[in-house]
């Protein structure tokens, strides 16, 4: 059977490139995007040592190493301490803008190297010259500022002169992308500045350099170190991270994206399987000849069935190697084009895993959408195989193929479950998935009900339109399934989009922060209000004392035995901002136990917000472990608070009663909300006067910091949309090959009606209706179904007021519409350009 299905196969692939295409793509997005997530995650693990900045690294928040951890770690290898903190850098010309502190030791970097433009010692660079030290900034502070090199700025009571620009670090992404600039400086120069005070936000990150054969330990000696670390100080409350994992957090966004990006590769491929059904019922029909020939020879319906599977599944694994390889090529050439632009390393190479992962996902597609069209040819007499002029109703294939085809389906949904990090997303997705093709199914099914419903009339081609929607094999289903679901998709990521972007924007004048300053000396506090008030009259201003800490136990359970539910992990990575109040904080409400009287002096008490509590299983009355400044504080959760994050209000997750944190250092963060009357200029002269006069107070201007939040949504959204985009291409494939499978029975439509009488222009407006209709109806359902569950998203799950995008949605609405109409008039006017008597002639 292989030999024959070769056999034919050699005939070419007339009728099958669609399918092939179909398949490929979607394969290539899978490979592609799994590929690419792979490289990224090689590239860190094979330059970890030089992220991290050594083999180790030993993360502390207020506070530096004290003598005995110092020595411990002085025990394991050479060490190298980097302080990073926000400030403000001043001008000048009195402008000013945040930055992001590094300060640095001499022999910054240990490993690997920074680039410096123009190029300097290091030590150069950094010194104290003429009464300003040395600073190397990124190019986007002198822009900001309108500097230049050379140029002398203030960061605190210290002077700095820009001498190089800071191209790259190659510790960067281990020690966090921040809210402004970079700008590198001496440690003693941090000292000078007078930023650093008992209950500053600054980090003291110290990394570990481990001999070993060649230079670097072996993976068993880093895992020794952070094992020794934990059980001799596990009070010490710093963040541990070894060289084989660089960044947890970035590791595990990148695994939720590129996951997102896999679930829209492999709805390309569903999308596709509509093609791969039509491609099927046009395989039977150009293949009828063959088929009668097989039968009349004595070959069974099965064995007939069985052949035409078989040359499907050679013409999709041959779809699905050129997507893999096409997929597998993507990261070489994203290195190739880009990698010395990107700040994370790629280390692309061949996976077989992801490549097989593919190959599975197109070949069960093709599968499951051939079968059951394939399985008609079954009971399909010779007489009916042989006729040229027929197009009978058929009923359903057999329930061997059907449950073929269910089988299949299955499998499918299964691997796309199984081999997802977050299967409950994947579960959703598919159920979304299936639940989108039986409501296309219903609306396609409605159109042609409809359609034989409408009342009559007198104009010819609009009867011959409707009739055309509701005839049995017409192209309603296809067009609907084919462009429906993109549709939908696209709507929905196009709105999900405009909510996202309008939530960013939204304020209210006096209600909503304009700034945040962080690092308020509690003795210049009275002054910090009293400069605000006089400087933006009609200014509201809330503060609260702030500190950090870090979950060490959740009830007796160490925090890394703790398995929280995906929506509150955030919470017990890395150190979170902690305070202490008499009342409950302005933007929440207690749902469940009471707040503590105002002369409270007793055991540790702490209320936590509840959805947090809920996704680590706390209830009231449970204790909760939380080292801040390296001390380990259990506080009993005393209640739970629904915060309302949106109300830009001072909030914590944790906020503890006053004697809990007595005697504590802490300094204060201050927000102010301006009024509307001053507009950005109001918000400019505030930023000015403070670094003037605070010159220790780091101002975060909110509207900067939506600008940048707005922009990287704005990145994430574009690989959204490329993703999508081949879902989308996928849509036209399907579509084109739909009208090019229904040219055959067009062609005898056109050719009857003509020698009837009609006119080529009323044929084309008969064809322009029947496009017309099924494009408005596909759009109607893609805006409606895409609203729905952009509605659902940024209500239920963002928790955002849902906003309908009317340009965004229509826009969506109008390409589909024109998709439609273009291509099926594009095949009409194939179909009314053929005389009458070449297709009579075959008869």
């Amino acid at each position: 059977m292989a030999r024959f299905a070769i056999r034919d196969l050699r005939g070419g692939l007339g009728g099958l490139r669609i399918f092939l295409l179909c398949i490929a793509l979607g394969v290539a997005a899978i490979v592609g995007v799994e590929s690419l997530a792979r490289a990224l995650d090689d590239g860190l693990g094979r330059e970890g040592r030089v992220i991290l900045g050594g083999d180790a690294s030993f993360s502390l928040i207020h506070r530096r190493l004290s003598a005995p951890e110092q020595q411990f770690l002085e025990s394991y290898g050479s060490l190298s301490t980097v302080a990073t903190m926000r400030a403000m850098a001043r001008a000048e010309s009195d402008d000013a803008a945040l930055v992001e502190l590094k300060a640095v030791e001499p022999s910054w970097p240990r490993i690997g190297a920074a680039v410096l433009a123009p190029s300097m010692p290091l030590g150069e660079t950094l010194s104290e010259k003429d009464g300003a030290f040395g600073a190397a900034a990124e190019e986007a502070l002198l822009a900001r500022l309108n500097l230049k090199l050379g140029d002398v700025i203030r960061i605190g009571e210290a002077k700095f002169a820009i001498r190089t620009i800071l191209t790259s670090e190659p510790d960067r992404l281990a020690t966090g992308v921040g809210l402004g600039p970079r700008v590198l400086i001496s440690q003693a120069a941090l000292d000078a500045t007078g930023l650093v005070q008992p209950g500053s936000l600054v980090r003291w990150t110290t990394r570990v350099i481990m001999g070993g054969a060649g230079g670097a330990p072996d993976e068993a000696a880093v895992r020794g170190l952070m094992g020794q670390a934990k059980r001799a100080f596990p009070q010490a409350g710093w963040e541990a991270r070894s060289r084989l994992n660089v960044s947890p957090d970035f590791s595990r966004d990148l695994d939720r994206f590129a996951e997102f990006l896999t679930l829209a590769g492999l709805l390309s491929l569903v999308v596709g399987g509509v093609g791969v059904a039509n491609a099927a019922q046009g395989f039977v029909e150009r293949k009828r000849a063959t088929l009668a020939i097989l039968k009349a020879i004595g070959a069974t319906g099965a064995s007939v069935v069985a052949l035409a599977l078989l040359e499907f599944s050679i013409v999709a694994l041959i779809g699905a190697l050129a997507g893999a390889a096409l997929g597998a090529a993507i990261p070489f050439a994203v290195d190739w084009l880009f990698g010395s632009l990107l700040p994370i390393p790629l280390a692309p190479s061949i996976e077989p895993s992801v490549i097989a992962l593919g190959l599975a996902f197109g070949l069960l597609t093709a599968l499951a959408f051939s079968i059951a069209p394939l399985g008609r040819a079954h009971d399909l007499p010779v007489t009916t195989l042989i006729r040229d002029l027929a197009e009978e109703r058929q009923g359903w294939p057999r329930k061997r193929y059907l449950a073929g085809a269910a089988l299949a389906g299955a499998a499918l949904v299964a691997l796309a479950v199984l081999t997802s990090p977050q299967r409950s997303v994947a579960a959703y997705v598919a159920c979304a998935t299936v639940a989108a093709f039986l409501a296309l199914r219903l609306v396609a099914f409605g159109m042609a009900i409809l359609a034989r419903l409408a009342p009559k009339t007198r104009f010819i081609e609009w009867r011959m339109a409707l009739a055309a929607i509701e005839r049995p094999g017409a192209l309603t289903v296809s067009v609907v399934l084919s462009l429906g679901l993109g549709l939908a998709a696209l709507v929905a990521l196009t709105l999900i989009d405009a909510n996202m972007r309008a939530e960013l924007l939204q304020s209210e004048p006096g209600v909503t922060p304009s700034f945040f300053f962080l690092d308020v000396r509690g003795a210049d506090a009275g002054a910090f209000r009293d400069f605000l008030k006089r400087e933006a009259p009609g200014v509201k201003i809330s503060e609260t004392p702030m500190m950090r800490g870090r979950f060490v136990r959740i009830g007796a359970t160490p925090v890394e035995a703790v398995k929280a539910s995906d929506n509150v992990a955030w919470a017990l990575e890395g150190d979170r901002g902690v305070t202490f109040a008499d009342r409950p904080p302005e933007g929440s409400e207690i749902v469940a136990g009471e707040w503590w009287p105002d002369d409270y002096s007793g055991p540790p008490l702490v209320s936590m917000e509840k959805e947090v509590a809920d996704g680590l299983g706390l209830h009231v009355g449970d204790t909760v472990v939380v080292n801040v400044l390296g001390r380990d504080i259990a506080a009993k959760i005393a209640n739970l608070r629904k915060v309302n994050w949106r109300s830009f209000a001072i909030n914590f997750v944790l906020v503890y009663s006053p004697n809990t944190l007595k005697g504590a250092p802490y300094t204060e963060l201050v927000s102010a909300a301006l009024p509307s009357a001053g507009g950005p200029e109001a918000e400019l002269a505030l930023l000015r006067a403070a670094a003037r006069q605070f010159p220790t107070v780091a101002s975060v201007r909110v509207r900067e910091a939506l600008e940048n939040v707005e922009a990287l949504v704005a990145k994430l959204a574009l690989a959204i949309r490329a993703a999508t985009g081949v879902a989308l291409t996928t849509s036209v494939l399907v579509l084109a090959g739909a009208l090019a499978a229904n040219r055959r029975a067009r062609l005898a439509d056109a050719t009857i009606l003509k020698i009837l009488g009609a006119t080529r222009g009323r044929l084309a407006a008969m064809f322009l209706i029947e496009y017309a209709l099924l494009g408005a109806s596909t759009a109607a359902f893609g805006v409606g179904a895409g609203a729905l569950a952009a509605y659902l998203v940024v209500t239920h799950i963002m928790q955002f007021d849902f906003i309908f995008d009317w340009a965004g949605s229509l826009a969506a609405a109008g390409g589909g519409l024109a998709v439609t109409v273009g291509f099926g008039m594009i095949g009409a006017w194939r179909v009314l350009s053929q005389k009458p008597a070449a297709y009579l002639r075959e008869l």
